[in-house]
């Protein structure tokens, strides 16, 4: 819906807009994002979208959208719009070809693969400007010491693993991934490195409807502690973990109060 209170006899009102004039990233000349928002066409209501455009193997990150839901249309090419339900914990697959529709509830972590050359999607949201975060920020900037303790993890392994992510990458792999693997016999690089292929997904695949039938599974929602409340690390841990050491609890807060 449009905002009520614009003066639409101003010369300054805008009803129309080219998205090249706005990229949101480019990786290169058939791998970018361009984006239409209120920033851009201040008529726009609740509305904004991406203008995307991929080649095989090429992947939107792992990410969510805080703000609004998404609902990814294909205009050409083809591609599998994935997502994790956060009520039943399961990572579902949707391939969409020219005139299909994949739909991302507002906040759902989500990813777009493309499976054809000369992908071209349009994202549209129900915000009039799209917020993000993405994955390679999650990762990059939650320390690795933070991540090795919680997950029971080698910390100098995590580090490594990590440390190429330097910056938010929207479209990957980067284009200066080097992929890591193993030299040929005689010395030289493998280059016969094959893009990222969705395993086992069927055209029209339909999620799962079935209800989670575990005996006494009670909701996700109920699975955690309150945030707020500290627990013992103690009592959750694996037992047995051998990167497992006790981080101090800084209790001279709480004795203050």
């Amino acid at each position: 819906m449009a905002t009520s209170y614009m003066d639409y006899t101003l010369p300054t009102t805008e009803f129309t807009y080219d998205l090249s004039n706005n990229p949101l990233f480019k990786k290169d000349e058939n791998n970018y994002i361009n984006a239409l928002s209120i920033k851009q066409l201040n008529t726009l209501g609740n509305v904004s979208l991406l203008d995307i455009f991929l080649n095989t193997g090429n992947v939107v990150e792992p990410h969510t959208h805080q703000n609004a839901t998404e609902l990814v249309y294909c205009i050409s090419g083809a591609a599998v719009v994935s997502l994790i339900n956060p009520f039943t914990n399961e990572l579902l697959h949707f391939p969409i070809t020219p005139g299909q529709v994949a739909n991302v509830p507002q906040g759902w972590w989500h990813y777009e693969v493309a499976t054809a050359d000369h992908t071209h999607l349009l994202a549209i949201f129900d915000a009039p400007v799209p917020e993000a975060i993405f994955g390679s920020d999650t990762l990059r900037l939650t320390p690795a010491k933070l991540l090795a303790y919680t997950y029971c993890l080698d910390e100098k392994k995590v580090q490594e693993a990590l440390a190429p992510i330097q910056k938010t990458v929207i479209i990957g792999p980067p284009a200066d991934c080097q992929p890591s693997t193993a030299p040929a016999s005689n010395g030289a690089p493998n280059v016969n490195h094959q893009p990222y292929v969705m395993p086992n997904v069927q055209p029209n695949m339909q999620p799962n409807t079935q209800p989670n039938n575990q005996p006494n599974m009670q909701p996700y929602v109920n699975r955690l502690p309150y945030w707020g409340t500290w627990v013992d690390p103690r009592i959750i841990h694996e037992p047995g973990c051998p990167y497992y050491t006790e981080l101090p609890v800084n209790t001279n807060n709480q004795e203050e109060r």
